[in-house]
């Protein structure tokens, strides 16, 4: 394999951007689970920049083992399914002596060419140990990025096949997130009883100045794809049409453009934002102002659907626009009430500029960081720069 050892991982990203790994050389056929699973991450954020689609396949092998011939049982596997596969097609242990995985790559949904390759697999196995055997094997097939028929309800954007980085981790590496999660409940419970008389205020004001509901409840989409209900003091007038922020959403991120607050001349600041929204109640504009409007959102944070510093959690029809790696500002970490494109210039920066702040802070997340940036938030709130 060109030298490539299996237990040495250190030419394996190179490799992967060619879209030709081999499989390993020496007594293992194919690659153990930690590489495989690093191939795995490698191949979806190589399909997230170059949009190169590839299929995943996973022979689950937990009916055929009796433990008696598992190692003869395993290496005729592991021989069969090489003989019919292609040489840039990667093949190693999914779940080390369980699951079996198979990638192959510039594959997407196309099902004449899986048919194919389905048939060839189970002619294999089947001559090699049998129809019955062969029966037992669960099968699992899995696309990424996964073809789209427009209906996304479930949000199931992250298959968990695609993402083994982000498997159980052991207690050491998971306790700064633990720590994290108890200064979410703690910071969440301080600001519900510091902000209370602002509490009553608000809800009074937005009750006599307006009809309608004093909280604002809106579907979000957070962690890992999965929808909450988000909080926020109602700002807008009841029964509002939203074609219009829709429409300006999809332009936002699939052309970059933004629009120009009144008085401001293009060649200076532009404003990515909707501005002049004619459905924000008067008392409704102060509270964006000032991001009054999101007080509420600690009970949020105090239910574990959002954390005090993260990612903005987008609207769903936001989502169904976004590019392959804009996606990834929705793993990792919880969206929060503030983050760093808050503190960063909130509407003054592109949609790809905001995303690219998310990924920094992901990628360089630790308590410092969000001590920072919550530190930093009530200036941004005070001078109001960029909210509307």
């Amino acid at each position: 394999m060109n030298g490539l050892n299996p237990g040495d991982t250190s030419g394996i990203a190179a490799t992967s951007r060619r879209g030709l790994i081999p499989p390993p050389s020496g007594q293992e056929s194919f690659y153990p689970e930690p590489i495989f699973s690093q191939i795995i991450s490698q191949e979806r954020k190589r399909t997230e920049r170059y949009n190169r689609p590839f299929m995943l396949i996973l022979f689950d092998l937990e009916n055929i083992l009796d433990g008696l011939e598992d190692n003869h049982l395993i290496k005729t596997l592991e021989e069969s399914l090489s003989s019919c596969l292609r040489k840039t097609d990667i093949r190693g242990w999914y779940k080390q002596g369980r699951t079996i995985g198979i990638i192959l790559l510039e594959m997407g949904s196309d099902h004449m060419m899986l048919e194919k390759v389905f048939l060839k697999i189970r002619s294999q196995l089947v001559k090699n140990i049998g129809t019955e055997r062969f029966y037992k094997i669960k099968i699992s097939y899995h696309a990424f990025p996964e073809s789209s028929n427009g209906n996304r309800k479930d949000r199931d954007w992250f298959r968990s096949q695609f993402y083994p980085e982000v498997a159980e981790k052991p207690l050491p590496k998971r306790f700064p997130f633990l720590i994290k999660r108890g200064l979410d409940i703690l910071g969440s419970t301080v600001g519900l009883l510091a902000f209370s008389p602002a509490l009553l205020i608000i809800a009074l004001g937005i009750k006599f100045t307006s009809k309608g509901p004093v909280l604002f409840r809106q579907e979000r989409v957070g962690q890992w794809g999965k929808t909450f209900t988000l909080l926020k003091f109602r700002s807008m007038h009841v029964d509002c049409d939203d074609s219009a922020h829709r429409e300006y959403v999809k332009k936002l991120i699939t052309r970059g453009k933004g629009t120009y607050p009144v008085g401001v001349e293009p060649q200076k600041s532009v404003v990515y934002k909707l501005t002049n929204d004619r459905r924000i109640t008067p008392l409704g504009n102060i509270l964006r102002k000032t991001s009054l409007d999101e007080i509420p959102q600690f009970i949020n944070v105090l239910r574990g659907e959002m954390s005090l510093v993260g990612p903005r959690p987008p609207l769903p029809y936001e989502c169904e626009v976004y590019a392959l790696w804009h996606r990834r500002r929705l793993t990792t970490v919880k969206p929060g009430i503030t983050g760093l494109w808050q503190v960063k210039g909130r509407s003054r920066q592109t949609f790809d500029e905001m995303v690219r702040l998310d990924l920094n802070y992901i990628s360089k997340w630790s308590l410092w960081v969000d001590l920072k940036i919550i530190l930093k938030t009530p200036w941004v709130m005070l001078k109001g720069a960029g909210a509307y």
